[in-house]
Parts: C-alpha cells; sequence; structure tokens
C-alpha cells in the first residue's frame, strides 16, 4: 500500500539504501552460505563477506576490522559495554559509572539495573543548549570511576555531544569511555575516530541499513581491548562476546551502507543542510521554537515547538502530509513527557508540543504551504 505523507522521521529509522538491498538478496539467497562453516566454498564466501563488512564498519571510525563485533543493534551493544564491564568492576572495586540524562533508554535501563547490583550511577544534566559541558563530566569522576558513556548524537534534539574535549578530560583517568553513536555513526564522523574512545555502539537502521543489525567497535588501549564479559554464551562466534551464526546477509547489508556513507558524506551532509535551510524558512512565519543548540545540531533534525500547539494534535493533523513524531520511537507509545527536554529544563508547554522532524539527503520535498497552513489552523 502506497504512503501519501512524506517520511519525515529518519530518527527512528531510516529508509533501507536500494544497492544495499540489493546486496542483502544476494546473501540471502545466493550467497546463503554460513560464516563459520570452513569446509566449503559456501562458507568461505560467506566469511570474506563478513570480514569485508568489518573492515567497512571500522573505516568509518577509523578502527582496526578487528575491533568490529557484530551485534542485533545498538540496543544489544550498549547493553554488551555497560553490562559486559560488571565482573571487572566488582572484581577491581570500580563500581561507579558516569553517563548523562539525556541518553537513549537502550543506555538508561541498563545502568538502572546496574543500581540494583550496587554500582552507583551519576547522570549529568544538559545546559539549555542540549549538550553536557565537559567540566560536568569532570565534576562527576571519580577514582573509582569504571565506565562513561555519552551519547554522540541527542536523538530527539540532533544535538552532537562533545565526545572529543571529554575525551581530554579523561585524558588522566582509567575509566573507560563509551558512546552511543546510533544517531551520528556515518554522520558526523571526526569525533568518533578519537582514540579515547574505547567502546562504540552503531545501528544498522539509521544508517540506510536493515533492522537488526550492528555492531559494538572496542579498542584497544595500551594493547588491551576493554575487558568485556559476554551476556549469552554458545558457539563462541565474535570472539566469545556474541554468540550465535552470524546473519551475513544483514551484515554485508550494515558494511555497505557504512562504506556508502563514509563515500558520499559531503554529498549528504549538503542534501541535508539544504532541507533544512528550505524547512526553517517555510516554517518561519509560525514562529517555532527549536530546542537544542543549531550550531550543534546534525542537519537532519530538528525539534521545535509551534506556540499554542499540542504535538499529538499537531501530528494527528499532519498526517496525510509527513510522518513525524515527537520523541523517541521506543518511548513514543507510553506518551510520557520527553525526557531529554525536560533535562534541558524547557517549560512543560514546550515540552508538550515539541516536534521532531528528521530527514535524509534524499527525503522528498513536502508540500510547504500545505503543511504551514495545516499548523496555522491549530493555532
Amino acid at each position: 500500500m502506497p504512503h501519501e505523507a512524506i517520511y519525515l522521521d529518519c530518527n527512528a529509522t531510516t529508509p533501507p539504501d536500494p544497492r544495499v538491498v540489493d546486496a542483502i538478496v544476494q546473501y540471502l539467497t545466493v550467497e546463503f552460505g554460513n560464516a563459520g562453516s570452513r569446509t566449503h566454498t559456501f562458507g568461505i564466501a560467506a566469511a570474506r563477506a563478513v570480514a569485508r563488512a568489518r573492515e567497512q564498519v571500522a573505516a568509518v571510525v577509523h578502527a582496526e576490522p578487528a575491533d568490529v563485533v557484530f551485534t542485533s543493534g545498538a540496543t544489544e551493544s550498549n547493553n554488551l559495554a555497560i553490562l559486559g564491564l560488571v565482573a571487572h568492576g566488582e572484581s577491581t572495586g570500580r563500581s561507579h559509572i558516569v553517563s548523562t540524562q539525556i541518553e537513549h533508554k537502550a543506555i538508561l535501563e541498563p545502568l538502572d539495573a546496574l543500581t540494583h547490583r550496587g554500582f552507583g550511577v551519576t547522570l549529568v544534566p544538559p545546559n539549555s543548549g542540549g549538550w553536557v559541558e565537559p567540566d560536568a563530566i569532570a565534576a562527576a569522576l571519580r577514582p573509582e570511576t569504571l565506565l562513561v558513556s555519552v551519547m554522540h548524537v541527542n536523538n530527539e534534539t540532533g544535538v552532537i555531544q562533545p565526545l572529543d574535549d571529554i575525551g581530554k578530560v579523561l585524558s588522566g583517568h582509567s575509566a573507560y569511555f563509551h558512546s552511543d553513536a546510533a544517531q551520528g555513526f556515518g554522520k558526523e564522523l571526526e569525533l568518533l575516530r578519537d582514540p579515547r574512545l574505547d567502546l562504540i555502539s552503531i545501528s544498522g537502521h539509521k544508517i540506510y541499513a536493515p533492522k537488526g543489525v550492528g555492531a559494538l567497535v572496542l579498542r584497544k588501549r595500551d594493547f588491551k581491548r576493554p575487558p568485556l564479559n559476554p551476556l549469552m554464551f554458545g558457539g563462541g562466534q565474535e570472539r566469545g562476546l556474541r554468540p550465535g551464526t552470524l546473519p551475513v546477509h544483514l551484515i554485508v547489508g550494515l558494511g555497505l551502507a557504512a562504506e556508502l556513507a563514509l563515500r558520499e558524506h559531503g554529498s549528504r551532509r549538503s542534501a541535508a543542510l539544504a532541507f533544512k535551510a528550505r524547512l526553517l524558512e517555510s516554517l518561519a512565519p509560525l514562529a517555532p521554537m527549536v530546542h537544542g543548540d543549531p550550531s550543534r545540531a546534525l542537519p537532519t533534525t530538528l525539534n521545535c515547538t509551534f506556540p499554542g500547539i499540542d504535538s499529538e494534535a499537531a501530528i494527528l493533523a499532519l498526517k496525510h502530509l509527513v510522518a513525524i513524531s515527537n520523541g523517541s520511537a521506543c518511548t513514543s507509545a507510553g506518551h510520557h513527557p520527553s525526557h531529554v527536554l525536560q533535562a534541558m529544563s524547557l517549560p512543560p508547554h514546550s515540552i508538550a508540543g515539541a516536534l521532531r522532524f528528521s530527514w535524509s539527503h534524499d527525503t522528498a520535498e513536502p508540500d510547504y504551504p500545505s503543511l504551514v497552513a495545516s499548523i496555522e489552523s491549530l493555532q
């Protein structure tokens, strides 16, 4: 069934790139071998494809292919990065973790689980611009801090976090440094290349790859990788950290999507910036209140409130024109106020009216006059 509305919810999931789809189909139907089968050409071809995908993913963040562990997505990667350090923390007496109040639930909920195991967790608030001050991270550090986890790009506001400056704060501390890079991987390149970042979580369906595949990058520091323990057992795949038969077709899709994101980064960014400029120009008569420092936001995201408009009413009124959201796709069913915007200390009416527009480099232009007219009719 065709959709009439223009899709503007790419922060929830991106449409798969047709080139990625073709590669997936090839390895689902023709090159269908098990990468663990080394006794015939089918398995050897699959293993080579997985090895190539490791190279493609690693290249985006200037890591080594051996640093890449494939998972089902950023949520699993986040859980592995956080919960996988528990045994090391308990054995060394390092039972404190620093993170932020604006993290995705895939970070906040594992951290909450750790509090029930005796770990202390400090959640640093953002400033009004939606980013966390490195000095606030520094103030939260303790000698027993095991891990610092700060997202790369906020999924609701699109604001890029200062990972480079936070890395400098950590230069004299032994804490492991992790970033949930689901929203920014392949879209903002330089920050994830900082060698101080020990762990990076990646999700395929945010970069035009399929759902159900992602990766965790584990960089070596002083020739040693972070001492993670697996959360599941059986099979020994992915250096024993993530057992189970590798979904070769999905991994190939992620690898190609990563390669395309790197190769086409400049043109994609230019197209997204042009789209954002036209969107803001069209919405300007409605006097939108933009949430998050625009100078620090990805060119693919706009979070704003229109005076006097409730977000649920707006989404319903605009559904024939654009597909948008009012927060994270993982929590939208609950209709709870955004914890991100609350952490930014926005007034309740701004939070209640917040809408998230997110697009790709090839998103079609919406009918701007009709979009503006529909919003005006609600005011």
